[in-house]
């Protein structure tokens, strides 16, 4: 075969190449917003627990048309939260002014909803009535 045969099949494997990463992108995205938690419109009832690093507790009973998470929290009276924003929303690093520094400590807060791991960052889990979250301060 000529070089100028080789060129030709070379570019035609990489237009084919990244068509199909283009493809599988969308088709990715698709399946990510298909199975994405839904969040509910409305008033709710939800209990939101906070234990520091002392592992004292303090709890708040919330009224809310919030949808997500992190938007309850925020509108909480007496419950505080700071941290850095992201793509993913609040990375949070302070709750109620006790920071978890997870370079100096390996300290994160972590999000449970009824008893279970977060999968979703606070600005993306969506709330239920009834539901019952608590914000934990962890060392690994």
């Amino acid at each position: 075969m000529s070089e100028k045969t080789n060129r030709g099949n070379s570019k035609k494997k990489i237009i084919l190449a990244a068509g199909v990463l283009a493809l599988v992108a969308v088709l990715f995205a698709g399946v990510y917003f298909a199975l994405a938690p839904k969040a509910k419109a409305g008033g709710k009832e939800i209990t939101i627990e906070v234990i520091d690093d002392t592992q004292t507790s303090a709890v708040y009973e919330i009224h809310t048309d919030a949808e997500y998470l992190g938007d309850a929290v925020r509108e909480t009276e007496g419950l505080t939260v700071e941290g850095t924003d992201s793509e993913y929303g609040l990375m949070v690093d302070t709750v109620n002014g006790v920071v978890a520094d997870y370079n100096e400590n390996g300290a994160y807060w972590a999000f449970y909803v009824d008893g279970e791991y977060c999968m979703y960052g606070m600005d993306q889990q969506p709330i239920e009535d009834g539901q019952a979250y608590q914000i934990i301060y962890t060392t690994e």
